[in-house]
Formats: C-alpha cells, structure tokens, sequence
C-alpha cells in the first residue's frame, strides 16, 4: 500500500475556500482535504501536496528510440522510470490500469519503490546512461520530483528527456524546460477534438499546442508521435492539419512519428491497417515534413535519410539503430545538415 508523505508542490495559487493548481490543463479547483484530477495532488490546510515524490512504479534502461526519439543521442542507452500520476484518464493510455486504481481506490494497491532524485541520477551514472527519460505515465504530475532530478542529472552532464501527453500549464513548462533538453509529445488521433472529449474528457486540446510552442521558445529538442486509432480516431484531415501546424509553427524538420494502434484487453479494436498509416504518412511529406516514420511496425518507414540527396543516414530495425553514417550532423554524400542531436 502506498504511503501518503506529503512534499510540499509547486505551481499553485490561494483562491478563496481552496487551491487553484497550475500544473497542467485541468487547473483543479481543489477544496481542503481533497485532491486534484490527477488524484496525486492534494489540499492540506491550504497548502497543495504532492504524493507522488519519488514512488517509482517502473524502471529500465532501454535505448532512447524506445522513448520515441530518433533524432537524439541516437543508439545511445537512456534510464527510464516513472512515478504514478496522469492527468489523462484513458484506456488509449498505456499506463491506464495503474491509473485505473487510482482513480477507483485512491492510492491503495499500487506497488512502488522509492527513489531519491540523487538515486535516480546515480543509476543512470551506474548503466552508462546518457539520458534520463521521464517516462511510462505522465511526467508533469510528478513535477517536484522531476524538477530536482533533473537539475541533479544537468550537473552531471546527463540529457534530460519528456515523455509526455503535452497537456501542461504554461508555468510548468517554463519551470521544467530551465532543465529539459528534449521532449517526446505522444498525439492521440491526431488531436481529433471529438475522440479527446469522448475518450480522455477533455474539451480543449489546444493546451498541448500551447506547450509545443512553449518547448520550442525555450530550446527544447521536439520529437512528436501521432496515434491512429481505427474507426475512432483516423479522420485523415485533422492528420493533415496535425501536419500542417507542425510545419508551420515548430518547423519542418521536426521528427513525426505515426503510430499503429494494438489492441489491448480493454480496447478489442483491430490495429490500425498499414495502408491507413502510409495515407498519413504521404500527407505529412505532402505538406512538407521531412523526417516522416511509421511505428510499431517493425521493418516499415523507420529509417533516416537525407532530405537533400535521399542518401539512407541511420538504418533501424524494430526501433533499433543498425548503422549510423552520418558524419556530425550532416549527410556525407552531399553535407546537408540534418536536425539532429549527437551525444
């Protein structure tokens, strides 16, 4: 059973009779003794608390393309772990079932092992990692415990990586970015207003363009994932108007990456047809994006090539890098400069 200690948060504001909490889309209104959407957050004498510091729920040391970036530290080896938290309540999320008893039993039966942020750093020290990665449920939940980590793992020269549904106030991410080097922003249904309301109850996912920008003015490295859903959420025009505010407002080069959906055991829809993901994928180049991938299909679009010459930069399997010809940043058939993050 988890243990209730209580850290004190960060990103909130006194209202009358309450909290008011900044954190991420939602901006609960949380009366004394109650606790915010997230259902880690918590009024105590009107003072907002935390009850997630440092209970890690998974660990692992994976390479970073298993985070979703392919264009950072690439073939490198990054530690990922996540506390429990979302602010996301869908069975589309991976970490639904934890997130599930959350939300039915408050915080009884969720397993967890502690960590302090010097521990999480001198594991990653410990495997040779170069990054660490926030990862597995939604980072921003687990602000305070991020925040010190990261700043602990800057001064020890490891990058810092974001796993994240993008749904976070615009003060959260001007904290965290002081420490963030890169970001996964993983898109739902290419952000389809009707699949966001009906699956996940929230009503403005413009909060997530919001955040993007925010990344972008603050220098943050951007990789963005796009899962299609069949029959719920592969409308191929909101797939293009995904495209085409990437290209417009964060830049061409950003690294997309569109996503079969698997069927899970609460979600008995089939996966996603692969001519589906390629439909996707020809409007995005269409409208101009230059590092387009399919994922979660092995073997398929997955490679790197150069957008000048066409010359094949980083060869994948599975996710996995097989070779990387790349001399710096740049294509050694032809020196065009590829957006792309070395270790």
């Amino acid at each position: 059973m988890v243990k209730e200690e209580l850290n004190e948060a960060m990103i909130w504001q006194k209202e009358r009779n309450g909290i008011r909490c900044l954190l991420c889309g939602w901006n609960c209104f949380i009366a004394k003794d109650k606790r915010g959407y997230c259902k880690v957050r918590e009024n105590k004498n009107n003072k907002l608390y935390t009850l997630n510091f440092g209970k890690v729920i998974a660990s692992n040391v994976q390479p970073i393309e298993k985070s979703g970036l392919y264009h950072f530290c690439p073939s490198t080896n990054s530690f990922s772990f996540g506390t429990f938290g979302c602010n996301f309540f869908s069975q589309f999320c991976p970490s639904f079932e934890i997130e599930q008893k959350l939300h039915e039993k408050t915080l009884e039966q969720v397993k967890f092992k502690e960590y302090s942020p010097d521990d999480i750093v001198e594991t990653a020290e410990k495997k040779g990692c170069k990054t660490i990665s926030y990862n597995y449920t939604e980072p921003a939940v687990s602000c305070e415990f991020t925040f010190r980590t990261s700043r602990l793992a800057q001064r020890s020269n490891i990058k810092n990586v974001f796993v994240t549904n993008g749904y976070i106030g615009e003060d959260a991410v001007k904290k965290i970015s002081k420490y963030l080097d890169a970001t996964v922003v993983n898109i739902k249904a290419s952000t389809d207003p009707e699949f966001y309301e009906k699956f996940m109850s929230i009503k403005n996912a413009e909060i997530i363009f919001d955040a993007l920008k925010q990344m972008k003015k603050h220098r943050v490295f951007i990789e963005i994932t796009n899962l299609i859903v069949p029959q719920v959420g592969d409308n191929l025009e909101m797939g293009r108007k995904l495209a085409e505010y990437i290209s417009n407002e964060l830049g061409s080069d950003i690294p997309y990456h569109i996503l079969q959906f698997h069927p899970t055991p609460n979600l008995q829809l089939p996966p996603t047809p692969v001519a589906t993901l390629e439909k996707f994928a020809d409007e995005a180049r269409k409208i101009g994006l230059r590092y387009v991938y399919i994922g979660n299909v092995p073997g398929h679009e997955e490679n790197t090539y150069c957008h000048n010459c066409r010359e094949v930069l980083i060869q994948r399997k599975a996710g996995i890098v097989k070779k990387i010809k790349l001399v710096q940043d740049r294509c050694p058939n032809c020196d065009f400069s590829i957006k792309i993050v070395k270790e």
